[in-house]
């Protein structure tokens, strides 16, 4: 990818809108084209060449777009970019699965989905760990979840005395651990409790879903969620 910094800084530079311009090129895991080499490395053949999918130009295409880009930035015309082709998306068009069903969820005797198995301590330090266990569904029957959460952590506001979240699964402070034994599953969250932590009360809450049997042969999803105990977190000891 050393071509195509070169080519970037070559054309910021050539706009005269940017002088020293730094330029970074972050190349992400698993990307959509997998391997780009240089046209002589690809035909050598060997595993970096062999898995240049869209074959010898590739690093060529790529220099071209971004020297494109490159220039529209420099010049101001973003926008009239062309948008180009969108990807295909094969959801719709995959006849089945490998992967097999989910199977229904069980739960100890004499407990509910989102009990609470373990509790929290009443009080911790910023610093301290927070974890909390409940009685679980598999995460696999909650589905598309990419607008919801497993895990919120909120705080309690006095002066409005309403619960605010202050985080979710997707927060950096946030663990979620689930734990399959047979049939029967359990979630430990915990919530390592930044620094920059207000102090006050909180709490935690797990949402989940969880499969049963409805008859013989059909099965339900059913939501459930729950709550640990209302906690204290204090700047120091």
């Amino acid at each position: 990818m050393m071509l195509v910094y070169v080519s970037v800084d070559q054309e910021l530079e050539a706009q005269g809108t940017f002088s020293n311009a730094e330029v970074v090129v972050a190349g992400l895991c698993n990307i959509y084209t997998h391997y780009i080499t240089t046209y002589e490395e690809y035909q050598i053949q060997r595993y970096e060449g062999a898995s240049t999918i869209y074959g010898p130009h590739t690093l060529s295409a790529y220099i071209q777009k971004f020297r494109g880009l490159a220039k529209a930035i420099a010049e101001g015309k973003e926008q009239e970019l062309p948008k180009g082709p969108e990807p295909p998306f094969f959801k719709d068009s995959q006849l089945f699965s490998l992967l097999p069903a989910a199977a229904v969820d069980k739960k100890p005797i004499n407990t509910t989905f989102g009990e609470v198995l373990e509790r929290v301590d009443p009080e911790y330090t910023v610093g301290d760990v927070a974890s909390v266990t409940f009685v679980a569904g598999n995460p696999r029957h909650s589905g598309d979840i990419r607008d919801k959460t497993f895990v919120t952590v909120e705080k309690y506001h006095n002066s409005t005395a309403h619960w605010d979240v202050v985080h979710t699964d997707a927060s950096w402070e946030t663990r979620f651990h689930w734990v399959k034994n047979g049939a029967e599953s359990n979630a430990t969250i915990e919530w390592h409790i930044p620094l920059s932590a207000q102090a006050g009360s909180y709490r935690i809450r797990h949402f989940g879903h969880y499969k049963q049997r409805k008859g013989f042969l059909e099965t339900v999803i059913i939501a459930y969620e729950g709550v640990s105990d209302v906690f204290r977190v204090s700047k120091i000891k």
